[in-house]
């Protein structure tokens, strides 16, 4: 199927809840709450309308600094108001080595198949759309490392609204140069997503241009939300047992939490963060959205400093644990969505299925049905590369060790023939002779080699033990 063409979004996904509970099909919501311009909330730094229209209670409450909140209904209203611009997303079972890797009944939504390669077309097309007719016309600003950037910058050029992205310097480069493309204003600035955020809220108030948060706008919640109405079409949602959800900023996960806790509670929420940024995590410590230390991630797009103070008020009772994951984890994700799915998803997006192949980490899901986002693509093949390298080291498909040797011909072609004919391949091998503590007539020689895999490391390295080499592994 053609990846681009629009799916009509079904009506019977716009539902309100009575107190009850039950559950009743509202059809299309009106007019006006498409037009949406109540909705306009953002945070304190939101360029202020210049309307005479009163300031409704969630601006009020934004402005005093407290959380704002989301409804079930703001996402089923956003459900039917991105639905001219957002093509629904399938959900696929894994394939059946990925099955046996993870012991689970797997399951991906795949919302990197949207335009822009990200969940995050959802939120951003919901927030343009709920602009007012100046907001419009004068254009939006916002900070991102990527995703966030280049949805706005597509369904802004769609909708015609001019768009400012403010990214960081780490920023991958193959998601600059598509914002480019779609027309944005691209600057970069800062080292990481908090200090473009900054400078990107100062220049809204300079130049009175719309600040659209990319994971804390309550209209970008209840757009991400939309992903959790469309699980509730899966043909066996009634037996699924839980979803994995990555967390950065934690709009996704507020809304998709929302949607699934309000129509099937049973589903178990799980978050997943890099262990190197677990800004959600440190939220839950302290109480609320509190600025940790960034270090460099290949989930580059889940490296938040601080959670949305609004997704946390959210979310934060409706998602019922929070793992977070290795980073040799996520690149042997993506290295094996890669092999065995044959789909190219950058290391945020494939997050979730790095915590089923962490050991131990989730034992208790073995053998149940679980879905996992596998929501970004937006990764530069220098990455990927280097993702490529890291998964294959932690399998034992990649090893490294040194072996001393004779410094005389013939030294070296010994150990060589002896890793060909275990059916290895070196991939690299480096010579050391100054900084050795034997006699200067040897040489040592580090050698990078390709295996099936641990068992086939060991039987390698049990022959070259039997023929007298003495050899240091994993160095």
């Amino acid at each position: 199927a053609d990846r681009h063409k629009l799916e009509p979004r079904s009506v019977a996904c716009v539902v309100t809840m009575s107190k009850r509970g039950k559950r009743s099909n509202t059809g299309p919501p009106a007019a006006a709450a498409e037009d949406g311009a109540a909705a306009e909330g953002g945070g304190p730094s939101t360029t202020v309308s210049t309307t005479t229209t009163p300031p409704t209670k969630r601006q009020r409450t934004a402005s005093e600094g407290e959380p704002q909140s989301v409804s079930f209904q703001d996402i089923s209203t956003a459900a039917f108001r991105i639905r001219d611009g957002v093509m629904k997303t399938p959900i696929h079972k894994a394939h059946d080595e990925v099955l046996t890797l993870t012991g689970v009944d797997l399951y991906f939504k795949k919302d990197y198949l949207l335009p822009t390669g990200s969940f995050k077309e959802r939120g951003a097309r919901n927030s343009l759309k709920l602009l007012t007719g100046e907001q419009k016309q004068k254009g939006v600003i916002a900070a991102s490392a990527g995703n966030h950037a280049l949805a706005l910058s597509y369904h802004g050029k769609d909708l015609g609204i001019p768009v400012t992205v403010v990214m960081p310097m780490s920023a991958p480069l193959v998601k600059v140069s598509r914002c480019k493309t779609y027309g944005a204003n691209v600057m970069q600035h800062g080292a990481h997503i908090g200090d473009a955020k900054v400078y990107a809220q100062r220049l809204s108030k300079e130049r009175g241009l719309r600040y659209i948060n990319g994971y804390d706008d309550p209209e970008i919640i209840a757009g991400q939300g939309t992903a959790g109405l469309e699980l509730m079409e899966f043909p066996d949602i009634h037996s699924v047992d839980a979803v994995l959800v990555p967390i950065g900023g934690g709009g996704l996960v507020a809304g998709v939490a929302l949607a699934l806790k309000t129509l099937q509670p049973s589903i178990e929420i799980i978050g997943v963060e890099p262990q190197r940024c677990a800004s959600w995590q440190a939220a839950l410590d302290a109480g609320r959205p509190v600025n940790v230390d960034l270090k460099p991630t290949l989930a580059d797009g889940l490296a938040v400093p601080k959670v949305g103070a609004n997704a946390f008020h959210v979310a934060k009772d409706k998602v019922d644990r929070v793992v977070l994951v290795s980073e040799s984890y996520i690149a042997l994700a993506v290295l094996k969505l890669m092999e065995l799915e044959a789909v190219i998803v950058e290391g945020g997006g494939a997050i979730g299925l790095a915590a089923l192949l962490t050991p131990g980490l989730l034992p208790d899901l073995n053998g149940k049905k679980v879905i996992s986002f596998l929501c970004g693509s937006n990764i530069d093949v220098t990455v990927v590369g280097r993702c490529v390298d890291r998964g294959l080291a932690l399998e034992g498909r990649l090893v490294r060790f040194q072996i001393i040797v004779a410094d005389a011909p013939g030294g070296i072609s010994s150990v060589c023939d002896i890793v060909a004919r275990m059916g290895c391949s070196i991939k690299d091998m480096y010579h050391e002779r100054a900084w050795l503590e034997s006699d200067v007539f040897t040489v040592a020689v580090i050698y990078t080699v390709e295996t099936r895999g641990k068992d086939h490391v060991a039987e390698l390295r049990r022959t070259l033990d039997d023929n007298g080499y003495k050899t240091k592994w994993g160095f």
